[in-house]
């Protein structure tokens, strides 16, 4: 498979960060059961952004090896549907004090029910607990599902001159892959407790 697509953190349906989950949804923790299922998701998710990034990456799926090891760190949850996995998000830890969401991913036909706003409080609330000071991301500046539904789970915009060696090198390597670093935008969320 081919390499995911750091800070793709971006692949889900809008959705108001106000809207309920409905009851027969659910997140946790992901299980090995669910790791096949994911890259259907992510590749479903992902055909949301045509028109935003070369049809190479929206090919692209997070490999079985690491979603394994994410797995295995706890560094991985999942979106359920009476059971069956519908979104994930997967975070990884590339600096001290931050949590780097590396991929968020509903499938269009779950979205804007409250699953990405959902995942993300799961990992923000994660990451507060295991003494994380900030979450993470890169994303879609232009597209309406993207930074505008970040900011409105508190996510903001990381000045330029702000940005770590970590994320200027994600940013890098997703220009090296084909995406417009003018269409990018490095966001972070405070979630100490």
């Amino acid at each position: 498979m081919a390499k995911p697509v750091p800070g793709a953190a971006s692949r889900f349906a809008f959705e108001d960060p106000s809207t309920p989950m409905p009851p027969w949804y659910s997140i946790a923790p992901a299980r090995q059961k669910d790791l096949p299922r994911l890259a259907s998701i992510e590749l479903a998710a992902a055909r949301l952004l045509v028109g935003y990034a070369p049809e190479s990456v929206l090919r692209e799926t997070t490999s079985q090896h690491e979603l394994r090891d994410a797995l295995s760190k706890g560094l991985l949850w999942v979106a359920l549907a009476n059971d069956d996995p519908v979104g994930f998000a997967h975070i990884e830890l590339l600096e001290p004090t931050v949590a780097h969401l590396k991929e968020l991913d509903v499938h269009p036909s779950h979205g804007r029910r409250g699953l990405g706003t959902k995942l993300i409080e799961t990992v923000c609330e994660w990451a507060a607990a295991a003494n994380y000071g900030w979450v993470t991301l890169t994303t879609f500046r232009e597209a309406p599902w993207n930074m505008p539904f970040y900011a409105k789970v508190g996510f903001e915009e990381i000045p330029r001159q702000e940005l770590t060696s970590v994320l200027l090198s994600i940013l890098r390597e997703e220009g090296d892959r084909g995406l417009d670093p003018a269409r990018r935008v490095a966001m972070r969320r405070r979630c100490s407790i």
